[in-house]
């Protein structure tokens, strides 16, 4: 049946400025999909790369070193006393710390990842994710004053290795210089333990997407061209499981490199980049150095994300 022109359309237009003003929007896919993205753009543009700029026009400034004013002229003043020997320390030991964190999580997120990929079925994967997701579920204070009790000198963890007849293994780890201390609950030892546990999780799950994304008929070939388990795992099963591991790096590295709350409750009195930022904005109130300190973090992860990027990083988020 052919329709009358005389007929009224399923949707009439309605009447009104506002109401032809929606009925023209909605006619128009570009300009809704505009207008639907605009208010979150106009935040992060404001809001976020906003803060990013004033930050980085406070790093310019400088601070009278006897009447304790903000001088506001521009100069590398500022980015010169980074240079310094103590705040390079702070840089570097940051740095570190992320960097073995990345490294220690990748071999201890693979094996798991790899599991969950290939064996784990049904309920048994539906149980991986609730495993690997479950500790994200608590309080990010309540987890990590849990670790300072658990490594404290009379925690569970001193208890374990006292019946196990393993205190001289802790007692040989803790007299280790730099990492070791009088009990893990004050080292870089029980830092490093700590980091690891609440970013765990950040590198397993794209790991684990990565290695689904991986055929089993590719091992399979290499094992009928005759390639060993270790040179299936070293020319197959690791170059396409790599951006996954890169994806999962980029949350561990970024997230020890900006936290100050666990080496503020776990750790001893030497500082991380995070803690730098504290302390200089807020007892020392010189401003200008902790933007400095701010913007290290933001360009060592700029260059780390060029990097992953080239590696097709991105394809496993």
């Amino acid at each position: 049946m052919r329709p009358n022109a005389s007929q009224p359309a399923i949707f009439a237009p309605r009447s009104g400025p506002l109401a032809r003003k929606v009925d023209w929007v909605i006619r128009h896919p570009r300009m809704f999909v505009f207008l639907m993205v605009l208010p979150i753009t106009l935040w992060l543009g404001i809001v976020y790369i906003g803060a990013l700029i004033a930050l980085l026009i406070q790093s310019f400034f400088s601070i009278d070193e006897f009447s304790g004013v903000v001088v506001r002229e521009f100069t590398f003043k500022t980015y010169g006393e980074l240079l310094r020997p103590y705040n390079l320390d702070i840089i570097l030991r940051t740095v570190a710390m992320a960097a073995a964190v990345t490294v220690v999580a990748a071999m201890l997120a693979f094996p798991i990842a790899y599991f969950a990929a290939r064996y784990a079925k049904g309920k048994w994967k539906a149980l991986f994710y609730i495993g690997v997701m479950l500790p994200l579920w608590s309080s990010y204070l309540v987890k990590v004053y849990a670790w300072k009790l658990v490594l404290a000198k009379e925690g569970i963890l001193t208890w374990i290795f006292a019946k196990l007849h393993l205190t001289w293994a802790l007692d040989g780890v803790l007299s280790i210089p730099v990492i070791g201390g009088n009990s893990l609950s004050v080292s870089y030892m029980g830092t490093f333990l700590v980091f690891l546990y609440i970013w765990l999780p950040y590198m397993i799950i794209p790991v684990q997407a990565s290695l689904e994304r991986v055929p089993g008929a590719l091992l399979e070939a290499a094992s009928d061209l005759g390639a060993t388990p270790r040179q299936s795992f070293r020319m197959v099963l690791f170059p396409l499981a790599l951006p996954g591991i890169i994806a999962g790096s980029i949350f561990t590295f970024s997230l020890t490199l900006g936290d100050y709350i666990v080496p503020q409750i776990v750790g001893n009195s030497r500082l991380f980049i995070g803690q730098a930022v504290y302390t200089q904005q807020g007892t020392a109130g010189n401003i200008p150095l902790a933007a400095a300190f701010t913007v290290v973090p933001i360009v060592v992860m700029g260059i780390y994300l060029w990097g992953a990027r080239k590696m097709g990083a991105f394809d496993a988020l």
